[in-house]
């Protein structure tokens, strides 16, 4: 009766985590609480994981890798990086998906993918590379970059979590690492070599119509010691930033940007980007938008926002310009940039006549957005302030997250995992690399549940005998083919569950019945654990992954896309994992 609930429950919560009607941390405990209420498991079993060690290492994990994304640190190091990369599309996309997968082997790979579009989007608009030929190598180098380490995704730390509980040899931080490698190494040649020839042509241009990514115009100043002093304009950083520069502004004159011509200093250079571009100048030395300049802000700047804004059709504001209206000194704000559906300018911005639905970005006060109620003339889209960078707190959290690796790595320190990585994670939010408010939101305490659910829902199978039952009916129907053989069929089942469940999950769900499969047949059970965590991060048949739904629009990508590429990475990586496994584990 009990192998029955447990089953029913398993396939019941299978269908739940595909559909995501309901949330996956909600399902979860469901599951538990029954599981509890029926005897199958006790509420000690239940609760064990929720204040287990691994837990605390993931949320330590993730307040760490928090603390350095929003440093600028990485952010500052992939742009120069991705800068020096030549114009050619093998050029571009090995260093670009190299730095990714190597950021990913010690950070969240949905953070690192949305760290990398950007500066990746705009070094591909400046080679004339269409974005569809290198957002994809992007998200796969990030998923398959997870496979180097112990701490490379949450799907590692859980199983290996699973099975310390379980009285199983656990796994240290390298000891598959080069299995990593090779993987990590394969999606990078065949993506760059192959991929990259599969992915069809789609025009970027339509991103801005269909995926909301308005490219604004903007001015410019190049400040005193600028190093874009004396550079060639069509060579320069800006352009190299992404923008596409449409006039300078030099004195009185005004002029196109010609094929040798420099930027001086004091020119007011208008400039074409998006709005991320646009946040990019304002953290860069030697350059700043006009618009910050301005005395107006010289006085008690306090904290400034960074809006979007639409101009209705009640607007008063149409068929006048900015400096004709008085903007600053009516609204309390000045206008960044503008931009208007199918138009370039090449005129200043406070001389531009407004029409209705013009987007303004405009910058000002807390208070001054707050007046906007009395007003009929804006409409506020969004918020697009940065966040507060600071480089040298990036690089504080940065040392202890490499020492925390370093002294759990290292035996003679006798320091377990996770204690490393929550003194690290303890040291950033004391030097204020992180605060401790925003730390606990950049936990992800769903997908916490979700393991710790899971790796009690495991217990259960072994109380009631579930995951022998299983393993029996397998090890009946494909023994006679030998044990390396059931394990690709684990390893396959994986596979496919990582499609409608998450990662960790479906590693968690084969992984008892796996293990006590191997029990049966006699041979190693870490040959088939390892085995199917490593499946549990190879998956690219569909775009269902967080890092591949971050690119899925702005590469215009289909469904078909990623069954084409992906399906046969997929089965390649899959090879490479049955041939390599064994030889660390043998059978």
């Amino acid at each position: 009766m009990e192998i029955a609930i447990v089953l029913i429950l398993l396939a019941v919560a299978v269908l739940a985590f595909s559909t995501e009607k309901i949330s996956v941390d909600i399902v979860t405990m469901c599951c538990v609480l029954i599981l509890v209420l029926t005897g199958i498991i006790t509420y000690k079993e239940a609760f064990a994981p929720f204040g287990s060690d691994f837990i605390i290492m993931l949320a330590s994990i993730f307040i760490v890798t928090s603390a350095i994304d929003s440093s600028g640190v990485l952010e500052q190091w992939a742009s120069k990086l991705l800068k020096r990369s030549p114009g050619s599309k093998l050029g571009l996309i090995m260093p670009m998906i190299s730095i990714t997968g190597i950021f990913s082997s010690v950070m969240n790979n949905t953070t690192v993918t949305a760290l990398m579009v950007n500066p990746a989007m705009a070094i591909a608009k400046k080679s004339g590379i269409n974005f569809s030929k290198v957002l994809l190598p992007l998200a796969f180098a990030s998923i398959v970059g997870g496979t180097c380490t112990l701490i490379g995704t949450s799907t590692n730390v859980a199983v290996n979590a699973y099975l310390g509980k379980n009285g199983f040899t656990e796994l240290g931080m390298w000891d598959f690492t080069w299995i990593g490698l090779i993987l990590l190494g394969v999606t990078l040649l065949f993506m760059a070599v192959i991929g990259v020839r599969m992915m069809p042509e789609r025009k970027s241009e339509d991103l801005t119509g269909d995926y909301g990514i308005r490219e604004y115009l903007s001015e410019v100043k190049i400040l005193p010691n600028s190093a874009l002093i004396g550079q060639v304009i069509a060579q320069s950083d800006i352009v190299n930033m992404g923008f596409s520069v449409l006039a300078v502004i030099r004195g009185d004159r005004q002029f196109a940007p010609g094929e040798n011509i420099s930027f001086r200093e004091g020119d007011i250079v208008l400039v074409k980007g998006v709005i991320q571009q646009l946040i990019a100048v304002k953290q860069t030395k030697g350059i700043d938008i006009v618009a910050d300049t301005l005395d107006f802000y010289q006085e008690d700047k306090g904290q400034l926002r960074l809006v979007e804004m639409v101009i209705p059709g009640r607007s008063n504001l149409a068929g006048r310009s900015i400096a004709e209206s008085e903007f600053r000194r009516k609204y309390g704000m000045v206008v960044v940039a503008i931009n208007r559906e199918g138009k370039s300018f090449t005129e200043q911005l406070g001389k531009i006549s407004l029409e209705v639905g013009d987007m303004l970005l405009v910058q000002g006060k807390d208070e001054a957005f707050n007046k906007l109620n009395s007003h009929h003339d804006l409409v506020i889209l969004g918020d697009h302030t940065p966040p507060v960078k600071n480089l040298w707190k990036g690089y504080f959290a940065i040392g202890f997250f490499v020492l925390a690796i370093i002294m759990s790595s290292i035996p003679a320190f006798n320091i377990h995992v996770s204690v490393a990585f929550l003194a690290s994670a303890v040291l950033s939010m004391i030097v204020g690399a992180v605060k401790p408010d925003e730390a606990y939101k950049n936990i992800e305490w769903k997908l916490l549940v979700l393991i710790a659910g899971m790796t009690a829902f495991g217990t259960a199978m072994g109380n009631s005998g579930a995951d022998t039952y299983l393993a029996g009916l397998i090890v009946d129907w494909f023994g006679g083919f030998g044990p390396q053989i059931v394990m690709l069929g684990f390893m396959i089942l994986t596979v496919l569950l990582t499609q409608p469940m998450s990662n960790a999950a479906a590693a968690l769900v084969v992984l008892p019945v796996a293990l006590e499969a191997a029990e049966a047949l006699h041979v190693n059970p870490m040959t088939f654990a390892v085995s199917v965590m490593l499946s549990a991060s190879v998956s690219l048949i569909t775009p269902f992954e967080p890092s591949c739904i971050i690119v899925y629009g702005p590469g215009k990508y289909k469904f078909g896309d990623f069954l084409k590429v992906g399906g046969i990475l997929t089965m390649i990586l899959v090879a490479i994992i049955y041939f390599t496994v064994p030889i660390s584990w043998p059978l």
